[in-house]
């Protein structure tokens, strides 16, 4: 397949009259949403110094005037800074400073946020009052390695970092699932996370434009909006990340659930129960993928892949040992399932051939010098491999925990412990051993049944895969996790409160999986 730009997805829509767009009670053809697209296309072309980087920071929800920004800054070869509502303060001053904003279009409930803060001297706009020009723009050139947008990272491990995302990188995967799934202008596309995340933006919106089909936003997501919504629109294909998936699966079912127009849902991080529940309650497919803002490395389970396994790697990735940099064996396993080479099976998920289409960080040569090295795109995930060569998820690198001069990834534990039919979620995470290296810890929120430390640790003795390094050493119970407006666990807060902490806190007494409470602290969440 070629690889189309985001401008030539837009023009083949320009005498389009079926719906493109839908939000709330609003429709807008194609054609609408092309032409709006060029007069704002007009506006940046005379607001924009174009001796500068002709960056336009956005801050606002899953409204049309994103859809039509986006379009703008195709027509006009300006660059969209996707900016994140939940920062706040001198965070996200330091966001748009970092991109390079020339100025910030924003929802008129997000300004205040804005207020007092250091911008470098930009100035901040209505995003809807702005004027606009009289008369469409005519497109400027695009190709594929021209930069369209700015995505920050979730910023799980640090401050977020700006992706670079070119009009290729946008619209390829857009144009390969379109065809992939066979989605027509027939179809409508649901978006429902963020449009300042890549997951909206390439797995939804570039999705939709390059299949002709219409895109209905919605402001933010909702997991009781979720299926009124699929009605609503007649949506046949949506896209998701994994807890907001498992948040709609979650909502009380009705023997009707099934009846819907919901052809297939595409997106990553799900959990394998819950995406056998949502294929079984609203009657769709389920295609689970693993990727990453950066896009240096992607595939997807298929029909085969065994439950908690990510998919088979496609042939030029590899899991490499992060010490020796060598491929490593296939895991092994006891009677039991448990992982008994962990030290030689575990590694980093590599590109080999190259960067794929991670078109680096903006302003930041040392994130791109980590991620490239030896000529290979370096993902910062852990995983291991079957004999079948299925891989599994191990945790980030800066997960990996050293527990008695043995490495544990995060992942395995978390999977072992969502077993438990009172847990709804959980995150494993290291705190400091007191002679050396790390203790396991986790942090779990129940579905409101009450869980009993003797329960607990009887119910992890039970668990034959999970080594006795594994066992977390202390466990609290919290209300929720932490997480970024991506839906992504910030573990290294639960880390930096460690031992003072909120919720409740039990420690597992001496080798034996039995725990008593250190501590009950009311928590504010």
């Amino acid at each position: 397949m070629s690889v189309p730009t985001v401008t030539e997805l837009l023009l083949a829509r320009a005498g389009d009259e079926r719906p493109g767009l839908r939000f709330e009670d609003e429709t807008y053809t194609w054609a609408e949403h092309v032409r709006a697209s060029a007069i704002r296309a007009g506006d940046l072309r005379e607001a924009l110094r174009w001796d500068r980087p002709p960056h336009v920071g956005i801050l606002a929800d899953n409204v049309p005037a994103f859809s039509v920004l986006l379009g703008a800054c195709a027509f006009a070869g300006a660059v969209l800074v996707g900016l994140n509502p939940t920062r706040r303060g001198e965070a996200l001053a330091r966001d748009v400073r970092l991109a390079d904003c020339q100025f910030v279009l924003a929802e008129e409930k997000y300004r205040p946020l804005l207020d007092g803060l250091d911008l470098g001297g930009i100035d901040v706009r209505d995003l809807d009052a702005w004027p606009s020009a009289d008369t469409p723009a005519d497109p400027v050139p695009a190709s594929p390695d021209d930069l369209l947008m700015l995505i920050f990272t979730s910023g799980t491990s640090g401050d977020p970092k700006a992706v670079r995302c070119t009009h290729g990188k946008i619209a390829f995967p857009g144009a390969m699932l379109a065809e992939r799934f066979g989605l027509s202008p027939a179809d409508t596309v649901y978006v429902t996370m963020p449009l300042f995340h890549s997951n909206a933006v390439m797995a939804g919106w570039a999705v939709g434009l390059a299949a002709g089909a219409g895109i209905a936003l919605r402001r933010r997501f909702s997991a009781s909006g979720f299926l009124p919504d699929v009605r609503k629109f007649g949506a046949t294909y949506a896209n998701y990340v994994g807890k907001p998936l498992s948040y709609v699966v979650a909502t009380p079912p009705r023997p009707d659930d099934a009846d819907n127009p919901l052809r297939l849902v595409y997106g990553n991080e799900g959990a394998s129960a819950d995406l056998a529940a949502f294929e079984k309650r609203f009657g769709c497919t389920v295609v689970d993928a693993f990727g990453s803002t950066e896009g240096g490395v992607g595939f997807a389970r298929t029909a085969g892949t065994p439950p908690g396994s990510l998919g088979k790697p496609t042939d030029d990735v590899a899991i490499l040992h992060p010490h020796t940099g060598r491929p490593c064996p296939p895991a092994e396993f006891d009677a039991h399932g448990t992982l008994t080479n962990a030290a030689e099976a575990v590694g980093e998920l590599v590109n080999t051939a190259g960067a794929g289409w991670f078109a680096g960080y903006y302003r930041d040569p040392g994130a791109d010098a980590e991620r490239l090295r030896d000529g290979r795109f370096h993902t910062g995930d852990l995983a291991y491999a079957d004999t079948g060569g299925f891989c599994f998820f191990a945790g980030r690198l800066g997960d990996w925990l050293r527990v008695d001069g043995e490495n544990l990834g995060t992942a395995p534990i978390e999977r072992i412990l969502l077993r438990h039919p009172a847990i709804t979620d959980t995150a494993v995470y290291a705190v400091p051993d007191p002679v050396t290296g790390d203790q396991v810890m986790a942090a779990i929120v129940t579905d409101g049944t009450p869980v009993d430390p003797g329960e607990f640790g009887r119910f992890l003795a039970g668990q034959r895969d999970l080594g006795p390094k594994q066992v977390p050493r202390y466990v609290r119970t919290v209300r929720e996790l932490p997480r970024t407006s991506t839906f992504k666990v910030v573990k290294r807060q639960l880390s930096a409160e460690g031992l003072n902490c909120p919720g409740t806190l039990w420690e597992r007494a001496g080798q034996d999986v039995v725990y008593t409470e250190l501590s009950t602290v009311d928590d504010p969440a």
